[in-house]
């Protein structure tokens, strides 16, 4: 019986390691991309916006209409994942959103601003609900939120590795007669397509298809997933129409809102706010990367952490009041280094929240409904937080001259999903692992 005990627990840290090892760096880096080539247009307004003549407002809305593409074409091209296979489609999501990255460097106008920004959504769509229902085929749920946390450094990495980047290629201003950032936008462009053509050789969809698993390994994860799919759901298997009603994702995609929100609005505005404190180029793309610093690294902790007590909805409920207390206290903020304190504060909890966040929605979902539930969840959120939010931060600014107050409207936003978050996991149901988990 020990040896038993021990030969089990062998084969699932050997499995467990070729799975992480085999997929989630070059996921890593296929994400990463995926946000530097979404977030690059806040460093590119540091140019762009004088070149075109463009208000915050104007910018705020052609930044935005990348989320509204996003949220028509995320839930299509999610069920499209789950019929084509991973490997198919999330190389031609890469593909098509690096070719139109690139061509943002065409933008002449607000009106071409708005299309290539409309346009990159709609490319983009689905790969990260697609990654999270991809990964739910390799990764058993005790593993689930250190793992989605691991892959979701890629976002704060984004801008820690992006702005110094994208602060350099605005400095290529007049080479071949273009401008910084037409640089900016066509140079990060282009490894994301490269990356979408290494997919088809890299991943593979199934367990079931996975020759570089071993015949023990391969029959213990399937086993390991397949008795994950038995415990309980929140959410039945429900037809697409009663999906985007059910009071569950709808409460779902508005705590995921206020993570959204924070994280999409500091991406497109946040080197703005610093430059405002009279910072050069290069100093603002340094200094905003350390925020994103902090958080790449406390938010696998937390992840890990989640995952070792088994506990969910206490771990995505106090990175959201850090959120908060975050916000409130920059737009009270009227000095660099405490701003720059809070909003590390801010990305920190913004960040934490994903990897207990997702996991917890993943539970919740039946197998047959988690592919539309996540894109629903991550559409609506993305909609609202980005869509919405970035608008509303560049209104506020519009209408006050302060880049600190106009984040007032998100710290409003956190209290509600904090509150809206508590009563959904309130009977402790879905908010808590049975049993102890591994190490990897």
């Amino acid at each position: 019986m020990q040896t038993g005990f021990m030969d089990k627990s062998a084969i699932e840290r050997r499995t467990i390691r070729k799975v992480v090892w085999r997929l989630i760096p070059f996921l890593m880096v296929c994400y990463l991309l995926a946000f530097i080539d979404r977030g690059n247009v806040g460093m590119a307004s540091l140019q762009m916006n004088q070149d075109l003549g463009m208000s915050a407002k104007v910018f705020g809305f052609g930044s935005s209409l990348f989320f509204i593409s996003y949220f028509f074409c995320e839930v299509p091209s999610n069920l499209a994942l789950q019929k084509y296979g991973a490997r198919i489609w999330i190389a031609r999501i890469m593909i098509t959103w690096g070719i139109v990255s690139a061509a943002t460097a065409l933008v002449h106008n607000a009106t071409t601003f708005y299309l290539l920004r409309f346009l990159l959504g709609a490319a983009e769509a689905g790969f990260f609900p697609g990654v999270l229902l991809y990964l739910s085929y390799w990764i058993p749920a005790s593993y689930r939120a250190r793992i989605v946390a691991t892959f979701m450094v890629a976002i704060p990495a984004a801008s820690f590795i992006g702005s110094p980047i994208s602060a350099l290629l605005l400095q290529m201003d007049g080479f071949w007669g273009l401008r910084g950032w037409h640089w900016l936008f066509i140079l990060e462009g282009i490894p994301t397509v490269l990356l979408g053509v290494a997919c088809l050789f890299l991943l593979t969809n199934k367990p079931e298809n996975a020759k570089w698993l071993d015949d023990d390994e391969r029959t213990w994860l399937v086993n390991a997933l397949a008795s994950g799919h038995k415990a309980p759901k929140k959410v039945p298997s429900l037809p697409l129409a009663q999906l985007f009603r059910n009071r569950y994702v709808l409460c779902l995609a508005l705590v995921d809102t206020c993570a959204s929100a924070a994280g999409s609005t500091l991406s497109v505005w946040q080197p703005q706010l610093l430059k405002s404190f009279g910072l050069s180029v290069m100093q603002t793309g340094l200094l905003n990367s350390v925020p994103y610093a902090v958080a790449s690294v406390l938010m696998v902790y937390w992840g890990r952490r989640s995952d070792r007590l088994g506990e969910r909805r206490w771990h995505t409920v106090v990175p959201m009041l850090l959120i908060g207390v975050g916000l409130f206290a920059t737009s009270l903020s009227g000095s660099l280094l405490p701003t720059v304190c809070m909003l590390c504060a801010v990305l920190v909890g913004a960040y934490s929240f994903k990897g207990p966040f997702w996991a917890l929605a993943t539970d919740m979902l039946s197998n047959s409904a988690v592919a539309a539930g996540l894109a629903t969840v991550n559409a609506i959120a993305n909609l609202l937080g980005g869509g919405l939010m970035v608008n509303v931060y560049g209104w506020v600014k519009d209408a006050t001259g302060s880049y600190a107050l106009a984040l007032m409207p998100l710290a409003i936003l956190t209290l509600v999903s904090v509150a809206t978050l508590l009563l959904l996991t309130r009977n402790g149901s879905a908010s808590r692992l049975a049993g102890k988990t591994g190490t990897i």
